[in-house]
């Protein structure tokens, strides 16, 4: 079971932001970026859901100001990570900081403004702390990071586990399932849980 961050782990990029008027008004914090500045790795979600302000700890990025600390998406993938090798050696974050509200309490895609107006942060969070590889964890996370090169993602589901080299940002991305959603997509790519853990293993082994 991964533990909760530290919360002096947290690296805010700004005091405020005010780049989008929308995201402003449903936010209860920007999510900031959180783990070691020297991580062998950085893990990159989409953005902060609604969270669950009653949780005792894991409340999500909306409430918490830290990525990946809700109780269901964040505690998955940081149990991922440290299954596979990498609990102590992950910089978590998303590639848009602020909670994207439907208006009736859940989450929405962000926009393509949302992306690139956040997308400045997220390049100087990888420039800082300088990964061996860039872990995205679903298809918008993984476009977000393709789009820092002026690339476009063409079918994500063939993008899994498939290495793709971003010289801009000086590092690899290495898509991975969403957490949210690897137990329905683990079978259907011809993994078990197991494999699919060796599988992410080995890719980033053999990122130099």
């Amino acid at each position: 079971m991964a533990e909760y961050p530290d919360p002096d782990a947290k690296h805010p990029l700004a005091a405020d932001c005010r780049r989008c008027p929308t995201l402003v008004e449903a936010r209860e914090c920007i999510s900031w970026g959180n783990g070691p500045l020297d991580a062998e790795l950085v893990v990159v979600g989409e953005a902060p859901g609604a969270g669950t302000p009653e949780a005792d700890r894991w409340k999500g990025g909306n409430w918490t100001g830290m990525a990946y600390t809700a109780r269901h998406s964040g505690r998955k993938i940081r149990d991922l990570m440290a299954e596979i090798g990498y609990g102590d050696e992950c910089y978590y974050t998303n590639a848009v900081k602020c909670f994207p509200s439907d208006g009736e309490g859940s989450n929405r895609e962000p926009t393509d403004d949302e992306h690139e107006n956040c997308r400045p942060y997220l390049e100087a969070e990888i420039h800082e702390v300088d990964p061996r590889a860039v872990v995205a964890t679903g298809k918008h996370a993984t476009t977000s990071l393709l789009a820092t090169d002026d690339r476009e993602l063409d079918g994500f589901v063939d993008s899994v586990l498939d290495p793709v080299s971003l010289p801009g940002l000086e590092t690899t991305l290495v898509p991975v399932l969403h957490p949210s959603y690897q137990e329905i997509w683990i079978p259907r790519l011809g993994y078990s849980s197991e494999s699919y853990l060796d599988a992410i293993r080995e890719t980033l082994a053999a990122v130099e």
